[in-house]
C-alpha cells in the first residue's frame, strides 16, 4: 500500500466548478471572432493552457485582429469575472482539503494562470489552504506532462511518490500517473469512460465520495517507506 506525506490538487474542475465558465467566457469572446465552437456541446479544450486555446481557434477563423495577447487577456479578465459572479465550489472540495490538510501539506497544481488562480483562491477564501500554490505557465509544457506536478512537489520538499495527486481530467491523470504520485480522480459524467482514469489509484463520483478512513490508511504515519499503488473504483 502506498504511504502519502502530502497532497496536490487541481483546481478548475475539481475543486471550482469552472469548466462551464470557460466555455461561457470562449462563447462570448471567440465565437464573434469567427470560432466554430459549438455552445451545446461540452468544452472541447479543457485542460489546454488559454493561450494555445486562442491560437487554436485563430487558426481555424483566421482573425488578424485582435491580437492573440490580446484575447487571452480578455479571455482571463472575464472568466476571473463570472468565476466571482456564479462559481462555486464543487461538492465535497472543502472537506477534501480539509481532510488532506489534517495529514499532510497541500500544494495546488493548475494549468490556469498564476493570476487568475490567485483571483479564484482569493474569492473561494482558500488562499491559506495551501503551502504551494504552482502554475503550469511556468513550465515548458502543460499537462499530461508531469512538470507542473514535479515542480509542485520539490517545492513542498516532498518526492513525488510520496505525493497524492486529485484530478478531475485525462490529461492531469496522466500528469500524475507520469510524476509517479498517486491520484484520486473525480471525471465529469461525460469523461468517465476515458481509459485514463483506469490509471487512477482510485475514481471517485464527486470528493463528497472521499472516506476520510481510506485516506487516513494511506498517509504515513511514522516515515515508512513508499509502498505501490493498487487502483480502486467507487461510484
Amino acid at each position: 500500500m502506498a504511504a502519502y506525506r502530502a497532497a496536490v490538487f487541481d483546481m478548475d474542475g475539481l475543486l471550482v466548478d469552472s469548466e462551464v465558465l470557460w466555455h461561457q467566457a470562449e462563447l462570448e469572446i471567440l465565437v464573434p471572432l469567427g470560432a466554430p465552437i459549438d455552445a451545446d456541446a461540452t468544452r472541447g479544450t479543457k485542460g489546454m493552457f488559454v493561450r494555445e486555446v486562442v491560437e487554436h481557434y485563430q487558426r481555424l477563423a483566421g482573425w488578424s485582429a485582435p491580437s492573440v495577447d490580446d484575447v487571452v487577456v480578455q479571455v482571463l479578465a472575464r472568466v476571473g469575472d463570472l468565476v466571482e459572479e456564479q462559481g462555486r465550489l464543487l461538492p465535497g472540495a472543502t472537506r477534501a482539503l480539509e481532510l488532506c490538510g489534517a495529514l499532510g501539506p497541500l500544494a495546488l497544481a493548475s494549468s490556469t494562470p498564476r493570476a487568475l488562480i490567485d483571483r479564484t483562491l482569493r474569492h473561494f477564501s482558500l488562499q491559506d489552504r495551501f503551502v504551494v500554490v504552482h502554475s503550469a505557465e511556468d513550465e515548458p509544457s502543460g499537462k499530461p506532462h508531469p512538470g507542473v506536478f514535479l515542480t509542485a512537489a520539490w517545492r513542498l520538499g516532498v518526492p513525488p511518490e510520496d505525493c497524492l495527486a486529485f484530478e478531475d481530467s485525462p490529461a492531469g491523470v496522466h500528469a500524475a500517473v507520469a510524476a509517479t504520485m498517486g491520484c484520486v480522480a473525480v471525471p465529469a459524467a461525460d469523461e468517465r469512460s476515458d481509459p485514463a482514469f483506469g490509471l487512477a489509484t482510485i475514481v471517485l463520483e464527486t470528493l463528497e465520495d472521499l472516506d476520510a478512513a481510506w485516506l487516513a490508511e494511506r498517509f504515513r504515519a511514522d516515515g515508512a517507506p513508499s509502498g505501490g499503488t493498487v487502483r480502486e473504483v467507487r461510484g
